[in-house]
């Protein structure tokens, strides 16, 4: 097993980063420190990883996690928290450090600003949008992945939420049920147009008409949603969030309305969240692997392998009581 960077620096019996400095070359370290460091490196059998090496070497130390959004709120979205940790792993593992950015969605240029900080090494953008993928400069080339949609020069990482959505379209329809509704997710994010997309044509396919109402992502706006989609539609059978959260919201206010779920109206969301299996009745859902994602996005930057222009990964339909 390859020895740490800490556990040279312990035995040296120096500080961490007089370890790095010394190891990396870069920085202030007394003759003493070198040489203790330097004998504990070859001791250890100490390499610097070559991620490590290439940030320390280049324009960084750290990994930057941007998240785009309308305001800093977005921030506090439990699935920019799942990207994150998932990033500080990698990166941990790699002795390099992760930082969070908020990149206002009416201010895509700021990505540019972000990636003249030279503190900052590769970066992860999460929710891009195509307008912040032009905002982002030359510079980055080479040190910069989405996860979402990609461009030409920004490779992304992403589920297949399109083929996902309309297999549990499909799925709802194959119950029985005739007049399914869909609440989406935030009108500004590429992915809700492609699940929209799916679901349209996964209902009109079966001859049934389409029923959208707005969502954002949020169990409030699901609620909101879903007594929308009864006072328009009070013969819809089943409703589709484009997440759980906003399914869970929807769930919960059929029930204070008396509907019964899923006697009169089946609901179903995407995500698979861990509290999605304890809702009563239990949420039928689709998965969606966050971790793995921004693992393999975080890695293909610190290691810079960013080949592959597109990486998609798949979504499975997951059966509880719900539909």
């Amino acid at each position: 097993m390859k020895a740490r960077l800490t556990e040279v620096a312990k035995a040296a019996g120096v500080s961490t980063a007089t370890a790095s400095r010394v190891l990396s070359g870069r920085g202030p370290a007394s003759a003493t420190a070198r040489r203790r460091v330097a004998a504990a490196a070859s001791e250890l059998g100490y390499l610097p990883h070559a991620a490590g090496r290439a940030l320390a070497t280049g324009r960084g130390t750290r990994l930057a996690v941007v998240v785009n959004g309308r305001t800093e709120q977005v921030l506090e979205d439990p699935y920019v928290g799942r990207v994150v940790t998932a990033a500080a792993k990698v990166a941990a593992a790699r002795e390099v450090g992760v930082s969070m950015h908020w990149l206002p969605l009416h201010a895509p240029a700021e990505l540019a600003r972000l990636a003249e900080n030279p503190a900052i090494g590769g970066m992860v953008l999460l929710n891009p949008t195509e307008s912040a993928l032009r905002a982002a400069p030359k510079s980055v080339r080479g040190r910069l992945a989405a996860i979402g949609v990609g461009s030409r020069h920004v490779p992304s990482f992403d589920v297949d939420n399109g083929p996902a959505t309309a297999r549990l379209v499909a799925h709802l329809l194959g119950g029985g049920r005739r007049r399914v509704a869909m609440i989406t997710g935030a009108d500004w994010l590429p992915c809700t147009h492609r699940t929209v997309t799916a679901y349209r044509e996964t209902v009109e396919a079966a001859g049934f008409p389409a029923r959208v109402v707005p969502g954002d992502f949020t169990a409030a706006r699901g609620a909101c949603a879903a007594t929308e989609i009864l006072a328009r539609w009070p013969d819809t059978d089943a409703v589709f969030a484009l997440g759980d959260l906003a399914a869970l919201g929807a769930l919960g206010a059929l029930q204070r309305t008396g509907v019964d779920v899923p006697g009169d109206v089946a609901v179903a969301g995407f995500d698979d969240l861990q509290f999605a299996a304890l809702s009563s009745p239990a949420l039928t859902t689709s998965t969606h692997p966050v971790e793995t994602i921004a693992t393999a996005c975080a890695t293909a930057v610190l290691d810079q392998r960013l080949g592959r222009p597109v990486t998609r990964y798949s979504s499975e339909l997951v059966l509880r009581a719900t539909a």
